[in-house]
């Protein structure tokens, strides 16, 4: 026999393998795994077991799942809800036992629309609104309304409608607009609710807040009037901020006046009346002095300012008559008067003053 026919020059002449026979042979193990899957067809039994394979790797794929960063699973078992998956990879009951429904829960989803209405000083406005929510309960989401961004849309509009018919367009077109966007996100988030959507709303905005084209010359018509009116009451306001303070100090100033004037008055009125007491008092003691003393100082008061005396008594009296600067302007002045009357007039007797400190003789 010659030394290579047998066994492929894996064994001797005598049919023993060789000492290197034992080395792996790739091309050895394809070739015996290919005659093992070529005998699975062949026959009643291969099929069957082929059968088992494919059903063996399709329940090993669909053991697991993997859920994203940005998702979340629902886990259903035979159409039931049976649990929620964070991210990340999961093992689960082989299809069609459980399967897996995955709902992006982050993503941010938003609606956008157009409506037309009245307000409820019946005017109409046109309102352009967007609505931004995202999925806050994936089982709610996917099992409690069959639409879920159709719903939202629905509820978006019937949200602002409610708002902006219940306000006035002033308050719509003013700062206070912002109030209604916030009371339309809440009354949109409590319809939500009341659905049972699993939807959270993340914000609602107002865009394009304005009247219709067929009216809105007249609509501008009415802001300019409106804001003229403003204007002048602004000025109005200016002008009371800086005239009533003034004419609340002027009356606080003549009330303080009147208080301290009547207190002087008052003041004034008991002193006279205390006087007059202590000159009664002294009067019924000693009445012909004391008429005496008061005429006197009634006629020293009377004369005190005055550079002419006229001597009554036929000179029975000596009086006292001013002197130095005092008497040379009494003379002067006596001059200038004895000049400018009329000649017929009658001369009374004027006495000045010699020199200083002298008395006039009768």
């Amino acid at each position: 026999m010659a030394w290579n026919e047998p066994g492929g020059g894996q064994k001797d002449p005598w049919n023993r393998p060789r000492p290197n026979s034992n080395k792996f042979a790739p091309e050895q193990l394809l070739k015996n795994l290919g005659k093992h899957l070529g005998g699975l067809g062949r026959g009643p039994g291969g099929i069957l077991t082929a059968i088992l394979v494919l059903i063996v790797v399709g329940l090993l794929m669909s053991s697991y799942t993997i859920i994203g960063t940005r998702e979340v699973g629902v886990v259903l078992r035979f159409g039931s809800y049976s649990r929620t998956l964070p991210p990340g990879f999961h093992f689960k009951l082989p299809s069609p036992i459980e399967a897996v429904d995955k709902v992006e829960a982050t993503r941010i989803r938003s609606v956008n629309d157009r409506v037309s209405m009245l307000t409820r000083d019946e005017n109409i406005i046109t309102i352009d609104f967007t609505v931004q929510y995202q999925v806050d309960d994936a089982r709610k989401y996917l099992f409690s309304v069959s639409d879920p961004d159709g719903s939202v849309s629905a509820a978006a509009e019937a949200a602002v409608r409610s708002v902006i018919g219940g306000s006035d367009m002033d308050q719509i077109l003013s700062a206070a607009g912002a109030n209604l966007v916030s009371e339309a996100q809440q009354a949109l988030q409590k319809t939500l609710d009341g659905y049972h959507s699993g939807l959270r709303v993340t914000e609602v905005s107002f865009q394009n807040v304005a009247p219709p084209t067929e009216v809105k010359d007249a609509f501008d018509d009415v802001n300019n009037a409106r804001e003229d009116k403003q204007s002048i009451e602004n000025a109005a306001l200016a002008y009371a901020n800086k005239v009533v303070p003034v004419a609340r100090g002027d009356a606080a100033r003549i009330a303080a006046e009147a208080q301290g004037d009547k207190a002087a008055r008052i003041a004034h009125a008991q002193g006279d009346a205390a006087r007059f007491e202590l000159l009664l008092k002294e009067y019924k003691a000693a009445p012909a002095v004391t008429r005496k003393r008061l005429w006197l100082e009634t006629m020293e008061q009377v004369m005190a300012d005055n550079p002419k005396v006229i001597d009554g008594s036929g000179g029975r009296n000596i009086i006292n008559l001013p002197a130095g600067d005092a008497a040379r302007g009494a003379a002067d002045a006596s001059g200038k008067a004895a000049a400018a009357a009329p000649a017929s007039a009658p001369t009374a007797t004027t006495a000045t003053t010699p020199a200083a400190g002298k008395e006039a003789q009768p």
